[in-house]
């Protein structure tokens, strides 16, 4: 492009501009655009509610997007404590007092969201016969669901498996490692999409 014809454009994108920025005064000549023709206050008026309504869908596109990721983290922090790990003594499928808020969160939380449903898994740790822990890990998940059904939650919503002493947290033989494995384990396996916290 020659000088002269920046020059040009320049000035007409001034004109433009400045027709755009104030209404024609009475009994004068609307500003040229840059193709030549005439820019009239209908004009001016169409792009300005154009713009207003850019901006505004833009601004709603923002709040959805912030909105989205909010809804997001909450429903991943309501699987989180739905999926909390509770634990055992040895030889024992007694919920232990630590364990019992951690049921009653959960529970709150399923009796504020009715299509949930969940699995409990019981395990053991490495002692013991592969049917002894087997039997042992299935009462420790029917432990987790009978107190959860005490707090209201339908039982058809709770389902009880037990893998014993099959899949350990910790392969390590000494106690550390025997505290980790005895536990209830807990997956949403239905209705986790949508969630609401309790109280709403």
């Amino acid at each position: 492009m020659t000088s002269r014809a920046i020059v040009v454009a320049l000035v007409a994108l001034s004109f433009t501009i400045a027709a755009c920025g104030k209404k024609d005064e009475p009994g004068t000549t609307p500003m040229p655009n840059a193709g030549g023709s005439r820019v009239n206050q209908d004009s001016i008026d169409r792009w300005r509610a154009d713009s207003i309504r850019n901006a505004q869908r833009i601004a709603d596109s923002m709040r959805n997007a912030n909105s989205g990721a909010a809804g997001e983290a909450a429903r991943a922090a309501l699987i989180n404590e739905l999926s909390m790990t509770i634990h055992f003594e040895y030889d024992a499928f007694t919920i232990a007092s630590d364990d019992m808020a951690t049921l009653d969160r959960k529970a709150a939380i399923m009796m504020a969201n009715t299509t949930i449903r969940i699995r409990i898994t019981g395990h053991c740790d490495e002692r013991g016969s592969d049917e002894y822990n087997l039997a042992l890990g299935m009462n420790r998940a029917t432990s987790a669901k009978d107190y959860l059904v005490r707090r209201g939650v339908d039982p058809s919503r709770i389902e009880v498996a037990s893998l014993g002493r099959e899949v350990p947290l910790d392969s390590s033989s000494n106690d550390e490692a025997w505290a980790k494995n005895r536990r209830d384990e807990f997956d949403v396996i239905a209705g986790g999409q949508n969630l609401v916290p309790p109280g709403r």
